[in-house]
């Protein structure tokens, strides 16, 4: 089994415990069931230049403990302090070390849109996610079997969060029903190899039709990868482990963009 599968066959069997302790419709009494959501999608283009979506990441299967010192809140605290445009929370807790806990504290002092990033696999985990305080989920086109993603699609818009449909190959890009999707986003690690390619990511990110806010995901670490997604109109990035792994997360987004925006301004006609 690949890792993405163990992550899969281990998601199935711990869904099927918490629908033992949680119905649907309980979800409708959580507190922040009801509150209103911000729009993930004009965070990420509301900026001439390249959005980022920070990441709450405190560890990853091939990398284990990226964070020792991890206080999701005060992590956020400091990226909505020092200019992202949203945030990103793991909330599998085997292998990533996330919890649902995590995203429910962030978004009660969050003025941010807040993606849920974690292996969704049935309706019940979109209305969990609304339930916990998420604007958007990840969805990931590579787990997706059958008309999965579309029921997966059709849920988020029922219970009214928008989705970030993530794809690691270019026949997933091809399949996508563009009308049903506001968001994609391309991962630029290889499944197989774990080689990053960026360039790669691009060209199945210029793929997407006009209106399609598009995101690069994984292994972006410098600035110049920004200038990158900047000349190829991609809108944002999601960038996690390289903040979480410096010594003040926020101030090393803040030196990211700053460089980013510096980078661009110096190309700029007099």
């Amino acid at each position: 089994m690949t890792i993405l599968e163990k992550i899969t066959a281990q998601t199935r069997e711990d869904l099927a415990k918490r629908k033992r302790k949680i119905s649907l419709r309980d979800f409708e009494s959580f507190e922040q069931f009801e509150a209103d959501r911000k729009s993930f999608s004009d965070a990420l283009k509301a900026k001439k230049s390249v959005s980022i979506i920070a990441e709450v990441k405190k560890a990853s299967p091939s990398k284990g403990i990226i964070r020792e010192d991890f206080d999701p809140v005060k992590l956020a605290s400091a990226y909505i302090e020092y200019g992202a445009s949203a945030i990103s929370v793991l909330t599998d807790e085997p292998f990533f070390k996330g919890s649902l806990s995590y995203l429910e504290s962030i978004s009660r002092i969050s003025p941010l849109p807040l993606l849920r990033k974690d292996f969704l696999i049935d309706p019940y985990q979109v209305k969990e996610a609304r339930a916990h305080g998420a604007d958007a989920v990840l969805l990931i086109a590579t787990i997706c079997e059958g008309n999965q993603l579309s029921e997966l699609l059709a849920a988020a818009k029922e219970f009214g969060l928008q989705a970030l449909v993530e794809c690691y190959h270019e026949e997933e890009i091809q399949h996508l029903d563009w009308d049903a999707i506001e968001i994609v986003g391309v991962n630029n690690r290889n499944l197989s190899t774990f080689e990053v390619d960026l360039h790669r990511g691009v060209d199945l990110l210029q793929q997407a039709p006009d209106g399609v806010v598009r995101v690069s995901e994984s292994g972006l670490h410098k600035p110049e990868d920004l200038k990158i997604l900047f000349e190829s109109d991609i809108h944002s990035a999601l960038i996690g482990e390289y903040f979480m792994r410096q010594p003040d997360p926020g101030k090393a987004l803040k030196a990211f963009i700053n460089d980013f925006e510096e980078m661009i301004k110096a190309e700029l006609p007099e």
